[in-house]
């Protein structure tokens, strides 16, 4: 029994200290990107040796010592690829498809994510979440004395890293809704992106539907730098003033940054913006299970909850019944969520 106690006792351990070094995937991950290894290997079209990935960082003084280390991790992590050497020759490293995603250029590159989300201001706001339930309040608030969306107002680099990284997640994501929700979007004429950043998804949507007006709506500075797409139009406003009307408003990961009152409020605006029979509310969000177990991407959803309580004041992600009062408190009573393959769900809700 004794035994039995102690095996038990050392597979927790393991287990706790494996969550503790979590970090060091990410800062590997991170190194990458930051060195651009993948699109030095990529450049190549085939497996490379380490000397010819050390002679593709842009310094004369690269440690390649260090680099097979990272590249060791990287592998057993199964991000890179290692092949051997049959004849006593360097191991080549390559490509697999992971690490396609770690190239700058490439379709559903996830490297504007990775810089982003590991940013030091992101990280110094997680050190504080004990901070948050002792005093309540904003972490990125305790951490940085204001909130992202005031310092990426006033900080040009981090508006257009923030930018870049919801242009980078949405790719993948915007994919899978057009794919999905092919009959969501009939009989709309006009379509308003609420907070649509620089225009992208909105561009998207339009695309595949040439008769629908694009509206773009959100802040001045974010506007400022918006890129011109045919058939969609920026407006600098602020939703939580007013919405320009349209037949339809598409809001993407908005109402998770914000508190239930913020997000009344902005709901309540999106109705006035829309036709009272036959007007539209189309969300793209996280729908958290309220049990256990459910479905295997259940852990990144509540990863992202942590993320939304690190970075905002007071956003979350939400159960189908938290969406539910919040929407009939916004002025949507009728709802029904549709399911796609991301992370995110659909949720279509009507005035009456």
């Amino acid at each position: 029994m004794a035994s039995q106690e102690a095996e038990a006792m050392f597979t927790s351990q393991v287990e706790i200290s494996q969550l503790v070094l979590g970090f060091v995937d990410s800062m590997a991950l991170k190194c990458a990107v930051e060195l651009r290894l993948a699109d030095i290997i990529n450049s190549h079209g085939r497996p490379i040796s380490l000397s010819q990935i050390a002679s593709g960082i842009n310094s004369p003084s690269a440690d390649i010592s260090y680099l097979a280390r990272i590249m060791r991790y990287l592998v057993r992590k199964e991000i890179f690829t290692a092949h051997p050497p049959s004849d006593g020759g360097e191991t080549l490293f390559g490509l697999n498809q992971k690490s396609r995603l770690l190239t700058h250029d490439s379709e559903g590159s996830l490297t504007s994510l990775i810089i982003m989300q590991l940013n030091p201001l992101l990280l110094e706001s997680c050190h504080r979440l004990s901070q948050c339930i002792t005093e309540g309040g904003s972490a990125f608030s305790k951490a940085h004395g204001c909130e992202l969306w005031d310092l990426a107002s006033r900080n040009p680099v981090v508006n257009r890293d923030f930018n870049e990284t919801m242009v980078c997640t949405s790719k993948i994501m915007m994919r899978a809704l057009l794919s999905h929700y092919k009959d969501g979007f009939n009989n709309i004429r006009s379509l308003v992106d609420v907070a649509g950043g620089i225009g992208r998804n909105v561009a998207e949507v339009v695309r595949a539907y040439p008769l629908i007006k694009g509206i773009n709506l959100d802040l001045p500075h974010v506007v400022a730098t918006a890129p011109t797409y045919e058939g969609v139009s920026h407006v600098a406003g602020n939703m939580f003033e007013t919405i320009p009307n349209a037949d339809a408003i598409f809001m993407k990961w908005i109402l998770h940054d914000w508190t239930d009152e913020s997000c009344v409020e902005i709901l309540r605006n999106c109705k006035k913006a829309i036709p009272e029979k036959t007007g539209k509310l189309i969300i793209v969000d996280i729908v958290l299970h309220a049990d256990y177990h459910r479905d295997p991407l259940d852990d990144m959803r509540m990863a992202m909850d942590l993320v939304m309580l690190a970075v905002t004041s007071g956003g979350k992600e939400r159960t189908e019944q938290e969406w539910k009062k919040l929407l009939k408190e916004g002025g949507f009573p009728r709802y029904k969520i549709i399911k796609i393959p991301a992370l995110e769900s659909i949720i279509e809700a009507y005035p009456e």
